[in-house]
């Protein structure tokens, strides 16, 4: 049996454009790209938590250093510059494989400067 699961993450970016007249997308700063293991063209889920909104696309190259999330064509309507959103990529693995896996989580603070990383997520508290 394989499973389905969280393989990175951005966690809390800022989007800073929103531009529909680009082809669809999702640009992130090539070294966010990089820390946070998201390939490019690879397919991401963003989960807007400034609107509610989820939704589909990839990722393609912004600039290195840029800090750019920019958010493209039909998914420009579900995103606004400023809204803090969650980039998350996930990745098929066998049982055995997923026992000893570790995702790479990437946070940053509202100017997409990585304020720390790591590979778990604490128990949520009652």
């Amino acid at each position: 049996m394989y499973l389905t699961l969280l393989k990175c993450k951005l966690h809390r970016a800022c989007v800073t454009h929103a531009e529909v007249d680009y082809e669809g997308s999702c640009a992130i700063d090539e070294d966010l790209l990089r820390l946070s293991g998201i390939r490019e063209y690879e397919q991401i889920q963003i989960y807007n938590v400034t609107n509610g909104e989820r939704f589909t696309t990839y990722a393609i190259r912004a600039e290195a250093g840029s800090r750019v999330i920019s958010v493209n064509g039909a998914a420009a309507y579900k995103a606004s510059p400023g809204d803090r959103v969650i980039i998350c990529a996930y990745a098929s693995m066998s049982e055995a494989e997923a026992e000893v896996f570790k995702p790479d989580l990437v946070y940053l603070n509202e100017h997409n400067r990585v304020i720390r990383t790591g590979d778990a997520i604490p128990a949520q508290a009652a």
